[in-house]
């Protein structure tokens, strides 16, 4: 078994969608990034990389390299679980919490729940996405950005699960 712990955050920008955890959300703003600036899933793509020692997605994927201006993030993550895959490993079970004041994430945690298990070939039971505040301190709490940090286990492949 391995754990891994990823961690992203970017800032809000007028005239872009706002797509977190695979999902797009209605938002009059959405977030500066490279790719589609998914925190979410980059925070998950994070996890699962250094879970089985594969980097981070700033090798991966750098910012530099236009092939990857607005990706898709969902195609990315394909990519990292084929390196999960390829070393050995799958996923047992994620944790995600995204740190915002607004949007509010309740209304849209089951579809980021099914759109992460679907990317990651897990049953929904097995993926958990929760939103929190920081009461306005910090930059999510003066709205100026979203935050997701995301915890995963790997079991070598084959093995049973939990």
């Amino acid at each position: 078994m391995r754990v891994g712990i990823g961690m992203d955050a970017h800032r809000f920008e007028a005239g872009r969608r706002l797509v977190l955890g695979g999902v797009d959300i209605s938002s009059d703003r959405g977030l500066a990034g490279h790719s589609d600036a998914d925190v979410v899933l980059h925070s998950l793509m994070d996890a699962l990389l250094g879970a089985c020692g594969a980097g981070d997605i700033g090798q991966l994927f750098p910012d530099s390299d236009e092939k990857y201006r607005d990706a898709s993030s969902l195609d990315l993550l394909a990519i990292v679980r084929g390196i999960v895959g390829a070393r050995g490993y799958e996923p047992v079970n994620i944790d995600i919490i995204v740190v915002c004041e607004n949007p509010r994430i309740a209304p849209y945690r089951d579809e980021m729940r099914l759109a992460v298990a679907r990317a990651c070939d897990l049953e929904t039971t097995s993926v958990a996405v929760k939103g929190t505040t920081t009461e306005g301190m910090g930059f999510t709490g003066r709205g100026e950005g979203i935050a997701a940090i995301s915890v995963v286990l790997l079991a070598e492949s084959g093995q049973p699960s939990l």
